[in-house]
């Protein structure tokens, strides 16, 4: 099975739907089943870190007209500028942000912090050097979603989402110990629809003590996967 299947998408899985929102799986039988997500704001329809598949327009055009697509990972670009120039709309990027630009051929807006209309906040972490990614977090619906800091394709134990292993041994308590989300959307698997605070508050109180575990399991697939990314 590969990491990441770069070939056309044929069968892709509907996952996330919740009002406002709905994620997709482009390539279910790969083992880092990507997924991407098209989520209503305030002013219209937000992709984030999207991949391209057959209908999935007609999964957008459900929610309303698309005014941006969000890249919160320096390794994310994905099918980024094929939606930019679909919707006749910017690449959002947050100032710090790099990588994606050398990517991609259609405008991009720079932001800090909220992300336009869209009712997120993204915030800035960096897991390993080379790495930057953004996690973001609205509030009045209680979304969060990270692309990768987050993830419910790697988890150990009775996890119900887990942590990438890089930052296991020093869980991002200051950045996601006080949120309160109703739901959690990840880059790589099916999101958390119920009791999302709870696997939250599990994923960080037993990240250290499921390390060595994580190491056993995740540790080589995690190699693989930062090897494939870079390709």
């Amino acid at each position: 099975m590969t990491v990441y299947d770069r070939g056309e998408a044929t069968d892709p899985q509907v996952v996330d739907r919740f009002e406002g929102g709905v994620g997709w799986i482009a390539h279910p039988d790969e083992r880092g089943k990507r997924a991407s997500h098209a989520i209503r704001g305030d002013d219209g329809v937000w992709l984030f870190d999207p991949l391209d598949v057959p209908s999935v327009d007609d999964l957008i055009t459900d929610l309303g007209e698309v005014v941006g697509v969000a890249v919160l990972s320096n390794w994310h670009t994905r099918d980024a500028g094929v939606f930019a120039e679909r919707y006749d709309v910017p690449i959002y990027l947050p100032e710090w942000m790099d990588r994606v630009p050398e990517n991609v051929d259609t405008p991009i807006e720079r932001y800090q912090g909220a992300l336009a209309g869209s009712g997120f906040v993204v915030h800035r972490i960096d897991p390993l050097p080379g790495w930057r990614e953004g996690v973001a977090y609205r509030e009045s619906d209680g979304t969060l979603y990270t692309p990768d800091l987050l993830s419910t394709r790697w988890t150990v134990g009775e996890e119900r989402v887990t942590l990438t292993l890089p930052c296991r041994l020093s869980p991002p308590r200051e950045l996601l110990g006080d949120l309160e989300p109703d739901r959690i959307l990840v880059g790589h698997g099916e999101g958390v629809q119920e009791a999302a605070t709870g696997a939250l508050a599990d994923t960080l109180d037993g990240a250290r003590q499921r390390l060595p575990r994580a190491i056993l399991e995740q540790g080589p697939a995690l190699a693989v996967g930062i090897t494939a990314a870079m390709l």
